[in-house]
């Protein structure tokens, strides 16, 4: 895969200046490092270390190193980034002072909920104690959790935008809510952990995203119609096109994180999203819009007569009032942003 555009990561830099010289000279501890959040955090990082000249260094926990060396080469060569080989759950304590830790590293695939809800929600909670007692046997500062819209449970229809402070939550009798109570318990986790030891603890409640080293053709509605939209194919919709989703692009995200790592107040959940709801099938037309006028976005299922339809948009108000963050791209020019990364992807597939 290729580098992230420079002037997505100089967007990051420039919203974030003033955060990195907490990390001068120190050294950073990230697990879920090789994944979408963790690709687009290691990478930026890297830009800044390298632009500000931080002489920091980041170790990033990984199952993987060899499959993560194939994917981002450019990251995985970097001199100040270490890959440390081990399972979240369980895993050696490296050596050395880690003043700063992000734990990114979750299981959100729909497949291994439906499948293996027991595998998730351990990954879940075990790592998640697991990071925060490496967090407190090596003394770090500060300690960002990204967990996920999905502790709310299902959004009332009558609710437009969900704040941090609804106190809804997922059916624990339904196995299906094993990512949202996983991500709950964590939080819990995060509370005890930072009550007991005294290091902060930040929380990013992360709704939907789009970019580069989104997965395309899995669960995520916006990564196939991506797909299908680069392929030439028809958009195809999957139910009634009904439900309404936000996406915030993932120069954004990165910004909104290491905002809320570095200013967020502890233990105070912040909403990371866009509050720009869209309809499913309102969101196939928008890709189709923006990659090509000729692509076809068949007819969805018919919606349920007097069926509400349902709802996974937060609100940011807090974000915005308390740290100044905003959503500064728009929907079509990061889906617009995003084909184009995938299209160098393929283009240097190809030519290798």
């Amino acid at each position: 895969m290729p580098p992230l555009a420079p002037e997505d990561l100089d967007h990051i830099l420039t919203h974030t200046r003033d955060l990195w010289p907490e990390l001068r000279g120190n050294n950073l501890f990230l697990t879920g490092g090789t994944g979408f959040v963790g690709c687009w955090l290691v990478e930026s990082f890297l830009w800044a270390n390298d632009r500000l000249g931080l002489n920091a260094s980041a170790t990033v926990l990984t199952r993987d190193p060899e499959s993560f060396a194939r994917k981002a080469p450019h990251l995985a060569g970097h001199p100040a980034l270490r890959l440390f080989r081990n399972d979240v759950r369980n895993f050696e304590f490296p050596d050395g002072e880690f003043p700063i830790l992000i734990h990114a590293a979750t299981e959100a695939s729909a497949s291994l909920a439906r499948l293996e809800p027991l595998a998730m929600l351990d990954t879940i909670m075990c790592g998640t104690r697991r990071t925060l007692e490496f967090t407190r046997r090596c003394g770090a500062r500060k300690f960002l959790l990204t967990s996920s819209g999905a502790v709310y449970g299902k959004q009332p229809p009558n609710l437009s935008h969900v704040p941090e402070d609804y106190l809804g939550g997922p059916d624990p009798l339904n196995s299906g809510s094993v990512y949202g109570e996983g991500k709950r318990t964590a939080e819990l986790l995060c509370a005890i952990y930072a009550s007991r030891y005294g290091f902060e603890c930040k929380i990013a409640r992360c709704f939907a995203f789009v970019g580069p080293y989104l997965p395309l053709g899995i669960h995520f509605a916006i990564g196939n119609f991506i797909r299908d939209a680069m392929a030439g194919e028809p958009i195809r919709i999957s139910g009634d096109g009904t439900p309404f989703r936000s996406y915030l692009y993932a120069a954004d995200l990165a910004v909104w994180l290491w905002t809320i790592l570095f200013r967020g107040e502890p233990l105070r959940p912040y909403n990371v999203g866009s509050e720009n709801a869209v309809s499913i099938a309102e969101l196939a037309r928008i890709v189709a819009g923006a990659l090509g006028p000729d692509i076809e976005v068949p007819a969805a299922q018919a919606p349920l007569p007097g069926a509400s339809a349902e709802r996974y948009v937060p609100s940011t108000d807090r974000a915005r009032k308390e740290l100044r963050l905003k959503q500064t791209v728009d929907l079509q020019a990061a889906i617009r942003r995003t084909a184009l990364w995938y299209s160098q992807c393929q283009a240097e597939a190809g030519a290798a």
